[in-house]
């Protein structure tokens, strides 16, 4: 499936993104299938800065999907009990059945970025991360699980525009945090910890797929349009579908409309 390349020095016109994105999240619906009744196995690891568009692509690659098919991990700061348990054990409870897809909202790599930059593991915790890291995800794929990992660049300068648009918009305050903040201060720390991650995880057999996601919206195009391509898929034929024929009401009387509390019409 190609896409048209308009040029690129141009922001996206408004309806063509909106009407490639439809194309792309109808091919997302065939692929969903497709994983259900081949029973495939399926983890996407979206990893990047702060305000790097990670989330946003996330929203639209599930919007159209069925959240039992197509699942969103984003897990939250691991417990006193979980800070003492082998670093992957938990993440593993998270990964596909047959015919599933998980979506990693950040992931174990949270070691190598988060942790390592802000003092949150030891310098012995982040070295056996890297020196284990691709030996779990060997052990994944040789499991049967297709792994996809994706790394979303964003400048220093786009990510101060967006911290600065989220302090302004209300819906977007929440999204802030003093992890956010101090992440701007150490911009170069995390440059040389992802730097220094590549170096030991981006392998042959798992490698890390860079998004330039300075323009958000062709950052989930191509983001998108790259999933498709990375697993391949057929439209499965559907029965044609009809809809039965209503039963007769026999006797039934429905309650008086009066007994029932409506949601006021505010609108």
């Amino acid at each position: 499936m190609e896409t048209p390349k308009p040029g690129r020095t141009k922001k996206l016109n408004k309806k063509f993104y909106e009407g490639e994105l439809k194309k792309l999240q109808v091919e997302l619906v065939k692929l969903q299938e497709w994983i259900k009744v081949n029973k495939l196995k399926v983890v996407v690891i979206f990893e990047g800065r702060d305000a790097a568009g990670k989330g946003g692509t996330i929203a639209r690659i599930t919007q159209y999907l069925n959240p039992r098919i197509c699942k969103v991990v984003a897990l939250g700061t691991p417990t006193e009990r979980e800070k003492t348990q082998w670093y992957f054990q938990r993440y593993a409870p998270h990964l596909p059945a047959a015919g599933e897809m998980v979506l990693f909202d950040r992931s174990w790599y949270n070691r190598a970025g988060v942790e390592k930059v802000m003092g949150f593991c030891t310098n012995d915790e982040y070295w056996e991360f890297l020196r284990s890291c691709p030996n779990f995800e060997r052990m994944l794929i040789r499991s049967g699980i297709i792994l996809i990992k994706y790394w979303f660049s964003v400048s220093q300068e786009e990510q101060e525009k967006r911290f600065r648009s989220r302090i302004d918009d209300p819906t977007k305050r929440w999204k802030l945090s003093p992890m956010d903040m101090k992440s701007m201060e150490l911009f170069v720390e995390y440059s040389k910890a992802k730097d220094e991650m590549f170096a030991y995880t981006d392998t042959k057999i798992s490698p890390w797929f860079v998004v330039e996601s300075d323009d958000k919206k062709r950052a989930r195009l191509n983001c998108i349009h790259h999933l498709l391509s990375m697993i391949p898929y057929k439209e499965l034929e559907h029965q044609p579908i009809e809809l039965p024929e209503r039963k007769e009401n026999k006797g039934y009387v429905r309650p008086p409309i009066e007994e029932m509390t409506f949601v006021p019409s505010v609108y």
